[in-house]
C-alpha cells in the first residue's frame, strides 16, 4: 500500500538521506525550517521553533507516516539557549506526536547517546537508565518522554556520530587538518560508532514497511554501525585511508597525538562511552548492522571521488 509520507527535517543529513530512502514507499511531502515546501504547497515550512505551525502542517498534509529528522544538535550552542533547543527537541516533537495520535499516523523519530551519561565501558541497551549531562541530552530525553506518552504509534531510533558526505562532518576536518598542519592532537577516551546517515535512512524505511505488518515491533531501539573507535583512532583511520588512495597531506602518521577529554574543555559535556547495544534493533528486524569502517570509506570514496 503507498503511503502518504511526511518528512521533517530534509534539509540536514539524515534529513537528506531519508529523502531517497522513503521515496519508493508512497507520496512524501519533505519540509525544513526555512525552505518552501513542495510545488504544491510552498507555504509550508517547518520552523520547529515554532510547535503549533508545526502542529498545524501535520493536520493539513494528514499523512500516515511523519519521520521527524529536525533537531538543534550544535551541543555546545544549546547550553547558551535551552529554550530553543527544548523547543526544537521536546516540545515540537511531542505536539507532533499528539497529531500522530488523533490521526492514527506512525512517528519516527531520532534520539542520540547524548541521553546517557556516558559512565562505564560496556554497551547501553534501551532499558539503561537515561543520565544526560547537558542541554541537548536532556532535551532530546524530554522528547523522547513526549512522545512515549503520546498515545501515538511510534519508532524512536536512538543513534551517535552520524555523518553524512553531504555537509560538514570530522573525516572532512581531519582531512583539512591534516593538509594544513605538522601536528593534530585528537580526544582518545570517547569511544562510539562512527554512523552514517545512509543507513539510518535505509533502516527507517526497512523499519516503516515492517510495523506495518507487525504493530509489536513499535518502540524505542538503538540504532548505530557496528564495531566501535575513539575520535583519534577515527582520525588516523581516515588519514591513512586518504593517504593510501594517493591524497598528499602534510600531517605526518606519528604527528597525530592522542589527547583526553578534560584536555579540551567544551561549554556541554560530552558522554566518554557512547557504546549501544544493537542486538534488540537487529533481532526485531532481521538486520545485520554493517562495521562502521564500511560506512566510512563509502564516505571517504565520496568526498574525495576516489
Amino acid at each position: 500500500m503507498s503511503l502518504n509520507i511526511l518528512l521533517l527535517g530534509k534539509g540536514g543529513q539524515v534529513g537528506w538521506e531519508l529523502q531517497r530512502a522513503l521515496a519508493p514507499l508512497g507520496q512524501l511531502t519533505a519540509l525544513d525550517f526555512n525552505t518552501p515546501g513542495p510545488v504544491q504547497a510552498p507555504e509550508l515550512k517547518a520552523d520547529f521553533s515554532q510547535p503549533e505551525q508545526v502542529a498545524a502542517i501535520v493536520r493539513a498534509v494528514r499523512p500516515d507516516v511523519i519521520v521527524n529528522a529536525a533537531a538543534h544538535t550544535a551541543v555546545d550552542k544549546a547550553e547558551s539557549e535551552p529554550d530553543l533547543a527544548r523547543a526544537i527537541n521536546a516540545t515540537t516533537p511531542g505536539l507532533i506526536a499528539r497529531e500522530a495520535a488523533d490521526l492514527g499516523a506512525l512517528l519516527v523519530h531520532y534520539s542520540t547517546d547524548y541521553v546517557f551519561d556516558g559512565s562505564g565501558q560496556a554497551p547501553r541497551d534501551e532499558s539503561a537508565a537515561t543520565r544526560p549531562l547537558s542541554v541537548y541530552g536532556q532535551t532530546k530525553l524530554e522528547g523522547e518522554q513526549l512522545i512515549q506518552a503520546s498515545g501515538a504509534r511510534h519508532l524512536i531510533f536512538r543513534t551517535s556520530w552520524v555523518y553524512a558526505a553531504r555537509g560538514g562532518n570530522f573525516a572532512k576536518t581531519m582531512l583539512r587538518l591534516a593538509g594544513e598542519r605538522d601536528q593534530l592532537k585528537v580526544i582518545n577516551d570517547q569511544i562510539g560508532a562512527p554512523t552514517g546517515a545512509d543507513l539510518l535512512a535505509d533502516v527507517t524505511a526497512h523499519a516503516i514497511r515492517a510495523v506495518g505488518r507487525q504493530p509489536d515491533l513499535l518502540g524505542l531501539y538503538h540504532l548505530v554501525a557496528a564495531g566501535e573507535t575513539s575520535w583519534y583512532d577515527y582520525a588516523r583511520f581516515v588519514i591513512e585511508w586518504a593517504r593510501a588512495q594517493g591524497v598528499v597531506l602534510k600531517v605526518a602518521q606519528e604527528a597525530v597525538e592522542a589527547i583526553p577529554t578534560s584536555a579540551y574543555p567544551t561549554p556541554a559535556a560530552r558522554p566518554l562511552n557512547s557504546r549501544l547495544s544493537t542486538k534488540k534493533v537487529q533481532e526485531a528486524f532481521g538486520l545485520t548492522l554493517p562495521h562502521w569502517q564500511v560506512g566510512a570509506e563509502r564516505m571517504l570514496t565520496e568526498i574525495l571521488g576516489v
